[in-house]
């Protein structure tokens, strides 16, 4: 992992996270919960991704653990920290909606309880993850970079970049393959999330 990237995981915010979990739980605060909501649920989407390949149930998965956090605001027990609540309480609504899929083979459920890699270290913010994509962005050479910005923050086609860049659409093609190469290695888990719903 570059070192950049330890810089992340020694920054600590669960002062924070407390603060907004006691702001929700003893003041109704909803523009805290809001904050929490849009900082945590990128984070959250990808580590449910670990035990759940539908990206979209992921997010209704996370969805639904946040709506179960306001709902039951006022009787939540947080023995450790709110970041640790957050994962386990994602974590505990993958088990279940496993569980409850009757097609689900037993040898997932060992899985799903086997994965301990992720831990609160690794858990992000929305400005986090965004942070991490640019500073990987600009370690890929230059035009590599302003292809792959141009295809997938501007939307024009590899042709049109062709075009705009005076190289052929298979240059474009080699150009994209080994940006999204190098993001793979930087951003590991990350990035599918990211290409799909920071933007």
């Amino acid at each position: 992992m570059p070192d950049n990237h330890f810089r992340y995981m020694e920054k600590d915010n669960s002062n924070e996270i407390d603060l907004l979990f006691w702001k929700i739980a003893l003041k109704d605060d909803e523009e805290a919960f809001r904050t929490l909501f849009f900082d945590f649920f990128s984070s959250l989407c990808v580590f449910a991704h670990r035990y759940i390949e539908s990206w979209d149930t992921c997010e209704d998965i996370v969805q639904d653990t946040f709506f179960k956090i306001w709902k039951n605001r006022k009787s939540l027990s947080i023995d450790s920290s709110g970041r640790n609540f957050l994962i386990t309480s994602v974590k505990n609504n993958c088990i279940d909606y496993l569980r409850k899929k009757e097609t689900e083979h037993s040898w997932q459920q060992e899985e799903i309880h086997s994965k301990t890699d992720y831990t609160t270290e690794d858990f992000y913010s929305k400005i986090e993850l965004e942070t991490m994509l640019y500073e990987a962005l600009a370690r890929l050479p230059e035009h590599s970079r302003i292809i792959f910005e141009k295809n997938r923050f501007e939307g024009k086609t590899y042709t049109e970049i062709a075009i705009e860049e005076k190289i052929s659409v298979k240059t474009v093609e080699a150009h994209m393959s080994k940006a999204l190469k190098l993001l793979r290695v930087e951003l590991k888990d990350f990035l599918p999330f990211l290409l799909l719903f920071l933007w």
